[in-house]
């Protein structure tokens, strides 16, 4: 196969539509590649959102905390899926242009194929678009159309390996102790079923939460009543917390205390290709150097990440998570910066981190 079929194609549609006597060793190696795919795609929107907020001025913190929460939770998902990748004898790539996500653009794989993914400051379209990103296929309460889940998708790897559960090696494991971004949170060896189930279902309910609950059954420990991803979002866009009604156990509305809009930095929408270098809306020389500074130090940890799986030796895998990780949190000061420096059209938008890989 080759490399850009992962993120220009209908691949994950194309597996999903495979028969299940016919998902064998490299359909679970293919499938559990696109699913790296679709969590690190989730990270960028989220970021961007995350490090518009302005919370300087003292204001209400609660969707700037629920967005860091959620940050933390995709983080453990990608390498919960890397881990998952490693057991079953592949190998995650993701410091490959072909591969890695490009904004504005689809879900990895045809994962809701009406779904745009940009990258943008915080804003109600962008709610809205990581509601649709993390939204079940049968939500409590429904904010779009529903579509083939990324939870579907999951649910249909974990049926694979139920049926073939000696693809299990243990192989290349990375264990993380994070428990205190929350209870799901750690890296943990998937060496049996039993492991990947739970690790399946951790990834799913911290997205979608449960057929019977929208709360997350995994929270922050010092959260309360914390909720899964995609009613966290409904939340922003109902402007409301998701309670039950007096007098109503059994159901969930919007009708709690108010969640309000946050004042954010005016990131405008990154368009396709990056922002233009060139031409009359070329930006400033030191924009300029904070846009390629992002999308290096990006592709600097993209490498690192790929590299975390290749090895063989724990505490070597370990020292290169971490520098991973430095690098993730060593973009939030230029990306800052460039939401500070104003767009040349004349619109009041700003500029942002394009999230493009790029190579040495």
């Amino acid at each position: 196969m080759k490399a850009v079929e992962y993120t220009q194609s209908n691949r994950i549609v194309e597996l999903m539509r495979r028969p299940a006597e016919q998902r064998d060793a490299e359909w679970v190696k293919d499938a559990v590649q696109q699913a790296v795919l679709l969590e690190l795609a989730t990270l960028p929107p989220y970021l961007c959102g995350m490090w518009s907020i302005d919370t300087t001025g003292g204001g209400d913190t609660q969707v700037f905390r629920a967005l860091r929460t959620i940050v933390f939770d995709e983080m453990s998902h990608l390498g919960l899926a890397c881990n998952l990748l490693t057991t079953v004898g592949g190998s995650p790539r993701l410091a490959d242009e072909a591969l890695v996500p490009a904004y504005p653009g689809p879900l990895p794989g045809g994962v809701r194929p009406e779904l745009t993914v940009f990258l943008s400051g915080l804003t109600k379209d962008s709610v809205a678009m990581y509601a649709s990103i993390e939204e079940p296929d049968d939500p409590i309460v429904r904010a779009v159309p529903a579509y083939t889940s990324i939870g579907a998708f999951y649910s249909a790897i974990l049926d694979a390996l139920r049926a073939s559960s000696h693809l299990i090696t243990g192989g290349r494991q990375v264990i993380k102790d994070m428990s205190h971004h929350g209870s799901g949170n750690s890296l943990v060896a998937l060496t049996t079923l039993g492991a990947v189930e739970t690790a399946v279902a951790i990834i799913k309910e911290q997205g979608e939460g449960t057929s019977v609950s929208p709360q997350n059954p995994h929270p922050n420990e010092a959260a309360s009543g914390e909720l899964a991803h995609y009613y966290a979002f409904l939340e922003v866009l109902h402007g409301r917390k998701l309670i039950h009604p007096p007098g109503h156990p059994d159901v969930w509305d919007f009708q709690g205390p108010p969640v309000p809009m946050p004042p954010a930095l005016p990131m405008g929408i990154v368009p396709q290709g990056g922002w233009p270098r060139t031409g009359p809306g070329a930006p400033a020389a030191d924009v300029t150097v904070l846009l390629d500074k992002c999308n290096r130090v990006y592709s600097d940890m993209l490498r690192l990440l790929e590299q975390v799986w290749q090895q063989d030796d724990p505490a070597q895998a370990a020292d290169l998570l971490d520098d991973a990780v430095v690098k993730m949190f060593g973009l939030k000061s230029p990306a800052r910066e460039l939401m500070k420096r104003t767009l040349p059209d004349g619109s009041g938008k700003t500029y942002g981190p394009e999230f493009r890989f790029v190579t040495p």
